[in-house]
């Protein structure tokens, strides 16, 4: 199709036809068997393509013509008509098996126009529309339409009254009518909605929404991992990271796992680096103009507390706002010529007050485990994420770490527990990533990789825009298995 020749086939009987199209643009036609090469610059274009053939073939034959499409989320069955408008028909059983969800009902069709599968089906000859129909077999659908209409009328009359009686009924006895908070209620949720990704949007955008399909297995997963990280708490939430070594991507996930938080759920999220001393959160966030600390908030808290009830707004000259991520960070000692640090008491004093004004606490932890604030973070947590890098080293440390806190008695929560296995280098030794998901899958609830990511090695602020669409939606999945368990 790259060369624009025309498609032709016999005017006796509807050609079969089936096409491909891929995310990078490629893909190929096929029509009773005549395969033709589709490169465009991307998937939306590479099913215009698709589209525009069909139709310029359904025009030479003044019919509508079924298409069975195959994209990265799956098969669709299409009519596409000789005017270029394209109809989303019932899959197959078959292929509603493979697709792993029932079939789509097909989406309402503009007045006169062909229902596939209704009277005939797909793959059947379809009688023509517009000026290219005969006159006899226009006269014939209408008269069919009129039939059938005729035919649903006085059923759909009975409904409306039974529904008004019913009404009535409720009325009179006294019964509760719905109010604006039931209607709110059944609105359409946003998981439902026609698809903005893929083929399926191409669809939607050449039909000017007329037809709009349904989302594909990629979208529905990404609305569903949003819906999830969405989800309504009954409370704050703590959520505690955790690996004894260093380098093993504990303030890296700590602040994407917050990032994410944020940007879906609009604030009320909190990083806290609770490193005993000195830990490197506050050197990943967005700078700050100040440079105050936990420290500092808690050698604040008696002049905070004199007054009465401490205020969100008398923690902001502790916090450092991320305004883009929309979350706020709460940093460890700076200061190097410091001798405080943080024990399980200025913990559990801290956490009291933070969990009056966030949501979800996502807690950085340092590297001594035997720390008192460290083990207080742990009793806290409502979520444990147990990060570890595709490595040995930060591998057994992690395994380490499990054993140690089911031996303490928190088997409990090792078995709740998220485990996020990232990348450390673009390539990964897949027979250690396979060792390393099995182990922690055994011992965890879900294993979620995430991959390397270059704009995350030069260790400092990171910039959650400059990440890549990949690493941002792995992150997502990554917040939405610890959301599922809080």
């Amino acid at each position: 199709m790259t060369d624009g020749s025309s498609l032709t086939t016999s005017t006796g009987r509807v050609p079969t036809i089936t096409a491909e199209v891929r995310d990078d643009g490629t893909g190929e036609l096929v029509v009773d068997g005549d395969r033709r090469p589709v490169a465009r610059e991307d998937l939306a274009q590479a099913g215009a393509e698709v589209t525009s053939q069909v139709a310029a073939l359904a025009a030479e034959l003044g019919r509508p013509l079924p298409v069975q499409v195959r994209d990265p989320d799956g098969v669709w069955s299409l009519l596409i008509h000789p005017d270029g408008r394209v109809d989303e028909a019932p899959p197959e059983p078959d292929e509603a098996d493979e697709l792993g969800a029932p079939p789509v009902p097909a989406a309402p069709l503009p007045s006169g126009a062909p229902v596939p599968g209704a009277s005939a089906p797909i793959g059947a000859p379809v009688p023509a529309a517009g000026p290219t129909a005969a006159g006899a077999t226009a006269a014939a659908s209408s008269s069919d339409a009129r039939t059938a209409e005729a035919r649903t009328a006085e059923p759909r009359a009975t409904e409306t009254r039974s529904a008004a009686d019913a009404a009535a009924g409720r009325r009179r006895d006294g019964e509760v009518l719905p109010t604006l908070e039931d209607l709110v209620s059944v609105r359409r949720s946003d998981r439902n909605g026609p698809a903005r990704q893929g083929w399926q949007r191409g669809v939607r955008t050449l039909t000017f929404g007329t037809v709009k399909p349904g989302p594909g297995r990629a979208e529905r997963r990404l609305r569903a991992d949003i819906a999830a990280v969405r989800r309504s708490l009954d409370g704050p939430r703590t959520v505690v990271v955790i690996n004894p070594k260093g380098g093993a991507h504990k303030t890296t996930a700590t602040m994407l796992l917050a990032s994410t938080f944020g940007l879906q759920r609009g604030g009320y999220t909190l990083a806290w680096d609770n490193n005993e001393t000195h830990g490197t959160l506050g050197w990943r966030s967005a700078p700050s103009d100040h440079t105050r600390t936990a420290v500092d908030l808690l050698r604040s808290l008696p002049t905070l507390t004199s007054h009465g009830a401490v205020r969100i707004g008398d923690l902001d000259g502790y916090m450092r706002t991320q305004p883009t991520e929309q979350f706020d960070v709460l940093a460890s000692d700076e200061n190097a010529a410091s001798v405080a640090s943080v024990d399980a008491e200025s913990f559990q004093r801290l956490h009291r007050l933070l969990s009056q004004f966030y949501r979800v606490l996502v807690v950085d932890t340092g590297n001594n485990m035997r720390a008192s604030n460290w083990r207080a973070a742990v009793d806290s947590a409502d979520q444990l994420v147990v990060v570890t890098t595709v490595r040995e080293d930060t591998a057994q440390s992690a395994a380490w770490a499990l054993d140690a806190l089911r031996a303490m008695g928190h088997e409990e929560a090792v078995r709740k527990a998220v485990t996020v296995l990232s990348a450390p280098d673009p390539k990964v030794d897949k027979a250690l990533q396979k060792r390393l998901r099995n182990h922690f899958g055994a011992l965890t609830r879900t294993v979620v990789e995430v991959p390397y990511e270059r704009a995350l090695v030069s260790g400092g602020p990171i910039d959650y825009d400059k990440l890549r669409p990949a690493t941002r939606r792995a992150w997502l999945r990554a917040t939405a298995a610890v959301a599922e368990g809080l």
